[in-house]
């Protein structure tokens, strides 16, 4: 299939500035069960032939003879020295790429403590206490109920199990800072059951928990916020859809963000794209160690530059090393 396919196209003033993404660690709505623990959107600013030049040396440099590199090609510790030269301040794509890191747990508990008590700041705080308070077995479970409370697809009563949970957490943590929020969310039962009750109509649009919807608006927005408008160019994937796009369109209207289009291409048929794959597989790597207590200070230090310093990122210790300002959502 040819990548020469147009989504979402809208003229805009001026010429526009050419974005290519793509992510890594999506695992769609399973957030606390899937394969990952941070979720990347990385965007480049890289004429193609740039890019090109960029993979070519990638592949000179590395020798596999895979046809199609991905970022555990270059996550190999026999690659180190080919890693550190892309992310290097005299490397390729220093001060034109930036990435978006969302930290998934987090990410499901703002989705749940916003849908049901309208405080992202209740979510922090609950996220800060939860691990302490219930222990790594109480939260778990916690995470996986709201997980599954808000998924579209689901087995059971989701509501009855997250209010199950809600009520036992509580009771055996009387007094805690983290179960004065869980009392407050066990009023919110008619919200979750009206919440439920809508996919009665078919899925949403927009599910609640699919963190690319949200990382793509935030990825215009880093590059288009000065007014300046941009188009991106993307990974072709199944969530992004005609209408999905049309919203995408008009959130980054909303905010105030001069998106002109998304293009979907085929990553490989595209090399800005692939060395957007390259930083996105990347950085959710050096971010999950970080957040696992392993991190690689050499590899996170040349890393920091092109994290966004708005990502959605709950554990305040990896944050502050990930990003240059401390300023994401907890």
């Amino acid at each position: 299939m040819s990548g020469n396919r147009e989504d979402g196209e809208r003229g805009a003033a001026g010429p526009c500035l050419e974005i290519a993404c793509d992510e890594s660690g999506s695992d769609g709505e399973n957030l606390t069960g899937g394969n990952t623990d941070v979720f990347a959107h990385a965007g480049v600013s890289l004429p193609l032939a740039e890019a090109a030049s960029a993979v070519r040396e990638i592949r000179d440099r590395i020798r596999s003879p895979a046809e199609e590199y991905k970022a555990n090609h270059l996550l190999r510790e026999k690659h180190r020295a080919v890693l550190e030269w892309l992310l290097a301040p005299e490397g390729p794509i220093h001060g034109r790429a930036r990435v978006h890191l969302m930290e998934k747990t987090y990410f499901v508990v703002d989705r749940a403590v916003s849908l049901l008590l309208g405080d992202p700041a209740e979510a922090a705080a609950l996220f800060r206490a939860g691990h302490r308070t219930f222990g790594e077995d109480g939260w778990r479970v916690f995470l996986e109920a709201a997980n599954h409370l808000l998924r579209v697809r689901h087995d059971g009563d989701p509501v009855e199990a997250f209010y199950g949970t809600v009520d036992a957490l509580c009771g055996a943590h009387p007094g805690t800072d983290a179960a004065r929020i869980l009392e407050r969310l066990a009023a919110t039962r008619f919200r979750a059951e009206a919440y439920r009750t809508g996919f009665l109509d078919g899925p949403p649009l927009i599910p609640v928990l699919n963190p690319l919807l949200p990382a793509i608006v935030r990825t215009a927005a880093l590059w288009g916020g000065d007014g300046r408008p941009v188009r991106l160019v993307h990974d072709r994937q199944n969530m992004l859809t005609p209408d999905r796009i049309a919203w995408i369109l008009e959130a980054a209207r909303q905010a105030g963000v001069g998106l002109a289009g998304v293009r979907l291409v085929v990553a490989r048929d595209d090399a800005r794209v692939q060395v957007a794959d390259f930083l996105a597989g990347i950085a959710r790597k050096i971010a999950s160690d970080e957040l696992n207590g392993r991190g690689d200070p050499a590899l996170t230090a040349l890393l920091r530059p092109y994290v966004d310093p708005a990502s959605v990122w709950g554990d305040v210790r990896s944050r502050t090393l990930l990003t240059v300002q401390v300023s994401g959502r907890c």
